[in-house]
């Protein structure tokens, strides 16, 4: 007869800066469930992370669908924050009109001669 765990290790980790990262990689909560979201298989993920084993991709949306409530809610929190950042960014570093670029691109065209 086979012995059942009583538990299985979840593969998710919080790192330094608030972020959940999956199975000790880069990849974290928020891309995973965003393309699930979009419509991604498992298969279709691990395709997309090969460094993400098969299982801990099923055991992460698992995990997210039994805690949906709280992990959308961490979710939004990551986007809100993005969004504040990048506005943050956008205002001490304005983005450059189509003339300012045009420019640069001649200038580097110039440059390279």
């Amino acid at each position: 007869m086979i012995a059942l765990p009583d538990l299985i290790a979840l593969p998710l980790k919080m790192d330094p800066h608030g972020a959940i990262r999956v199975s000790g990689t880069r990849v974290t909560l928020d891309t995973l469930i965003g393309y699930y979201h979009q419509g991604e298989t498992p298969e279709d993920l691990h395709d997309s992370f090969p460094t993400v084993p098969l299982a801990d991709i099923y055991a992460v949306i698992a995990y997210y669908l039994a805690h949906q409530t709280e992990l959308d809610a961490y979710l939004k929190e990551r986007d809100q924050e993005a969004a504040r950042i990048r506005r943050q960014w956008e205002t001490r570093k304005p983005q450059p009109t189509r003339a300012e670029l045009i420019q640069r691109l001649q200038k580097d065209r110039h440059d390279t001669k």
